[in-house]
């Protein structure tokens, strides 16, 4: 592979994770300072699911909270691994979650969120332009 060829797929890879992660950190940062408005929200969501309104609610708050650090985790490419399985894993609670709705328009936007983890977390080696990169070198 060229230097040219390798230096794209790098910026490539620079241009996915920084857009989800900007993504995901927007996710967050927009519902921070409408919390409970956005978990009781949620928890209306959920009213004809088995899941309690306790457990629907605490994991609305926790949510946030998690898609900000992610988020800001993918912006930085800081501890980058592990920052996609967690996404990962959150987008795997939100699937299942939707899918207890049978929402399946959501449910597919979610899949693909679930994709661009997958993608980033198959092409980490092209993750050059990160705090991890430079931690390592």
């Amino acid at each position: 592979m060229d230097s040219q060829s390798s230096l794209d797929r790098k910026l490539a890879y620079l241009v996915l994770r920084f857009a989800l992660g900007l993504s995901i950190l927007m996710h967050g940062l927009v519902r921070l300072p409408h919390l409970t408005v956005f978990a009781d929200a949620t928890v209306k969501l959920f009213v004809a699911t088995p899941l309690p309104a306790f457990l629907v609610r605490h994991f609305a708050l926790t949510l946030v909270f998690f898609e900000t650090i992610v988020g800001l985790l993918l912006v930085l490419g800081l501890w980058t691994r592990a920052a996609l399985l967690l996404g990962s894993f959150s987008m795997a609670c939100l699937i299942f979650g939707t899918a207890l709705r049978s929402d399946w328009s959501i449910l597919a936007i979610q899949l693909f969120y679930a994709f661009l983890y997958a993608v980033l977390l198959a092409a980490r080696e092209y993750n050059s332009f990160s705090i991890d990169a430079l931690i390592h070198r």
